[in-house]
């Protein structure tokens, strides 16, 4: 957890403030993302710090925030990776990182023949593969029995679920990752041959914390109860779902607590059972959100009467830069910075300011391309969504307007090219302060590139 208040910087921490905003305005047209990496160094030193019991190998899960730069810089640091798609763990070798750091975690079926061809290289390199269902474990058994090659399992304990939305429940009978606890004896027994070094379970993306200690119980008793069938075991794997919280008051988890309850279990398991495991946990947004901000401007001012609302139209589009709030609903925290940098709003000190009630919203013809959603269940029953007005200072056009916690699940899981957008720059602004391109803005060219025309068309038909 992040502590210490810093009234000179935006959001209280790290090291992005009005003026250094206004810098890189000047070397970037916004809409932009940037990166505070001190904010990530801080949460690599607190992740390495973690209490364990026999040891402890974090796994940064890429698809928070896969930037070339960003996995780079953690990998620096020693970090191991969680990748979900084969196209993660290829993206891990053409930055440089071995993918003897990757386990691969998926719900694909790689059983194309160049799908199936890099999975077995990747096996051989040292990447471990994450066995999530019997389809998967029927594709590679052979195989990785041959070459005794170090697997994976996943288990689907089947309650005890947490996500932020109940879209990110991973745990529950409405999810089907990984092999279900009603299957995972027999799936064990079908692996009787294979060197099973893990087992993972996952329960969930931002979750409750007490949810996610819940879960450190509940692991320990699924493996003791198949300890039989698992002679090779080195690791527990938690997954991710650490409980970072992006807004003032936002409930965050206590790693050094959950640390220290997950290494009194380990060290009962030990005691109970012989074995000594090692600790894997896969925090994303927990590592990135907090450094991650989204610089636009304020192009344009609107209304919708007396009975209405007062709205600013950003450059770019909001859904095309963060799809969190249009698919969760999710909150944000803004700031607004004057054109000269000064600070005129953050969320932590809108008590002492004249703040106004506005609707922030992009460039997109759709009424949900907006940074403030709020989605209700009506009198009648029905799913209601909209809008909301947010307080903050009443900008200037031409003044910024910055939307924090953009470090994880935004510039990976945007429509980025809706409406013909390109992407916009990623921009990391180190530990030491300098500035470092993680990104160049795309082109036009770059979002057709791959487009073909019809065969017989004649633009000179047209005129």
């Amino acid at each position: 957890m992040i502590t210490g208040y810093d009234h000179t910087c935006m959001s209280g921490f790290g090291q992005l403030t009005g003026k250094k905003l206004v810098e890189l305005t000047e070397m970037f047209e916004p809409p932009f993302y940037v990166y505070d990496m001190q904010v990530v160094n801080t949460k690599h030193v607190a992740v390495k710090n973690m209490p364990n019991a026999f040891g402890l190998r974090p796994r940064y899960a890429m698809k928070a925030n896969s930037n070339r730069s960003v996995l780079q810089f953690l990998a620096q640091r020693g970090w191991y990776f969680d990748c979900s798609t084969l196209n993660e763990v290829r993206r891990l070798r053409m930055a440089g990182i071995p993918v003897n750091r990757a386990m691969l975690t998926s719900q694909e079926v790689p059983s194309s023949k160049r799908n199936f061809t890099d999975l077995k290289g990747f096996m051989q390199d040292g990447m471990i593969y994450n066995i999530c269902s019997r389809t998967q474990l029927e594709l590679v058994h052979d195989f990785a029995a041959t070459n005794n090659l170090p697997v994976a399992m996943g288990v689907h304990p089947g309650e005890g679920g947490s996500g932020e939305s109940g879209t990110r429940n991973t745990a529950d009978h409405y999810s089907c990752f990984r092999i279900h606890i009603s299957e995972f004896r027999d799936a064990l027994k079908d692996a009787c041959d294979l060197r099973i070094v893990t087992v993972h379970d996952h329960i969930g993306s931002g979750g409750s914390p007490a949810k996610w200690q819940a879960n450190v119980d509940r692991l320990p008793e699924i493996i003791e109860a198949n300890l039989d069938l698992l002679p090779h075991l080195q690791n527990i794997n938690f997954g991710g779902g650490v409980k970072e919280g992006r807004m003032p008051g936002e409930e965050r988890a206590d790693l050094n607590q959950l640390g220290r309850y997950a290494k009194q279990c380990l060290i009962s398991f030990a005691q109970k059972t012989g074995r000594r495991l090692t600790m894997e946990i896969e925090p994303g947004t927990y590592m990135v959100a907090n450094a991650g901000y989204v610089v636009t401007k304020v192009v344009d001012k609107k209304s919708t009467g007396a009975d209405g609302f007062d709205f600013i139209v950003l450059e770019g589009g909001c859904m095309t830069l963060n799809a969190r709030p249009a698919m969760y609903c999710s909150e944000h925290p803004f700031y607004v910075v004057g054109t000269d940098g000064k600070i005129l709003s953050t969320e932590r000190e809108l008590s002492q300011i004249n703040a106004s009630l506005v609707i922030p919203v992009g460039t997109k013809c759709e009424s949900g391309d907006s940074w403030a959603l709020i989605r209700n269940v009506n009198e009648a029953g029905e799913i209601e969504e909209h809008v909301m007005p947010r307080f903050m200072a009443d900008p200037g056009m031409g003044d910024y307007f910055v939307v924090g916690g953009c470090g994880a699940y935004c510039s990976t899981m945007t429509p980025a090219n809706y409406n013909s957008d390109v992407q916009p720059p990623e921009v990391l602004l180190m530990p030491d302060g300098e500035v470092v391109v993680g990104r160049v803005r795309q082109t036009l060219e770059q979002v057709v590139q791959n487009e073909r025309g019809l065969p017989d068309f004649n633009p000179s038909e047209l005129r």
